[in-house]
């Protein structure tokens, strides 16, 4: 008898397999995250060139022309943005990338505490809590200036690298599709595993559609929160807040960071702006966002904020990000397996009733003919 018999060895097998694609997925995720950001970043500019294939007078049968006029209409619309809105940026920013350091140590040693005291009216009382505090914290506070330090140059990096990596799916990604359901099905679950591909394309359009919508609302909140408020260069403001809604957690933190900044630098109701920040995040995060990822992928407002929770402890701001895609995946992969299933057990049963009836209308015939004959 022998140790392992053949369906021991093919167990073993699997979960040998099962190791070494989570394995690789680890070592290699965070190429893996930069493929999934620029797929993602394809189905973003993917209606601006469909629009304009769609309009275009000539090559409408070509996508590569439409896109190069979608990537240069965006290279020309950051250029003009940042030509005009270059003065009052250098302006708002200067002065804060200047102070940045010298706000960090004062952070770290505590000393903000007495400049809010001074400027705030605090109390003794107040002021020595504050500074306890930020001592109390001051490992926590490195560690997290360290790491954004440390990210800050795979970010930058990322963003030049993401667009690039798109222009492929935009031009190919049809041609790419069809070879990878070609390579991962046979000819009989072909069509299945087209409709489901179908499927999650239609999934993921949603989802950037949703993705768009929550920017939007954050920069229309923020710009007018800042204009109500008179802060500097609201406009300017408003157009990052949006944009970096975009990036889950981190990004709302480094908008409220600068416009807080700005404002502090101004002389504005920054504590007014910063207040008003906390009860929008708070709105966004609790019913805006899952209300609108719900709706436009068919899950349950809880469900995103359980979903979107679960995926920041296992993956910090990527699990974030991907948690509640990932999820609508497989609740379409789950319905399109469950429909699957469903029509081949009614055809069965459809079958099995059909070859019954033809049973019974043989022995009647059987029946009649034995009666003529006989």
């Amino acid at each position: 008898m022998s140790l392992f018999d053949r369906r021991t060895a093919k167990i073993l097998a699997t979960a040998l397999v099962f190791a070494l694609v989570v394995t690789v997925i680890y070592v290699a995720r965070a190429a893996i995250v930069i493929f999934v950001a620029s797929i993602l970043f394809a189905y973003l500019i993917d209606p601006i060139v469909r629009f304009l294939q769609r309009h275009s007078l000539f090559f409408k049968n070509l996508r590569g022309p439409h896109i190069t006029e979608a990537y240069l209409a965006c290279i020309i619309l950051v250029a003009v943005l940042g030509h005009v809105l270059a003065p009052a940026f250098h302006n708002t920013f200067a002065g804060l990338s200047q102070e940045i350091p010298a706000i960090a140590d004062k952070v770290l040693t505590g000393e903000i505490a007495n400049e809010f005291r001074t400027s705030q009216g605090w109390t003794d009382a107040q002021g020595a809590w504050f500074r306890a505090f930020l001592l109390r914290h001051r490992s926590y506070i490195e560690t997290s200036l360290t790491s954004v330090e440390g990210s800050a140059s795979g970010v930058i990096a990322g963003l030049f690298v993401i667009p690039i990596l798109s222009i492929f799916f935009l031009s190919d990604g049809e041609n790419l599709a069809n070879q990878t359901i070609f390579l991962l099905s046979t000819e009989r679950s072909r069509p299945f595993v087209r409709s489901l591909a179908v499927d999650l394309h239609l999934m993921l359009q949603r989802y950037i559609r949703a993705k768009v919508t929550l920017a939007a609302l954050s920069f229309v909140f923020c710009f007018c929160a800042m204009f109500l408020l008179r802060f500097p260069n609201a406009l300017l403001l408003g157009v990052l807040a949006g944009l970096l809604e975009f990036i889950p957690v981190a990004g709302w933190m480094i908008a409220a960071a600068t416009i807080v900044g700005a404002g502090a630098l101004a002389h504005a109701n920054w504590i007014w702006m910063l207040g008003l920040l906390c009860i929008w995040r708070i709105l966004m995060d609790y019913a805006i966002y899952p209300r609108v990822m719900g709706h436009e992928l068919e899950i349950h407002p809880l469900l995103a904020i359980f979903t979107a929770m679960v995926g920041g402890a296992i993956g910090g701001i990527i699990g974030v990000y991907l948690s509640v895609p990932v999820v609508a995946a497989l609740r379409v992969v789950y319905l399109r397996f469950a429909s699957h299933a469903g029509s081949a057990a009614e055809f069965s049963a459809v079958d099995g009733e059909s070859s019954v009836g033809a049973e019974a209308i043989a022995e009647a015939v059987s029946c009649r003919a034995g009666r003529t004959g006989g």
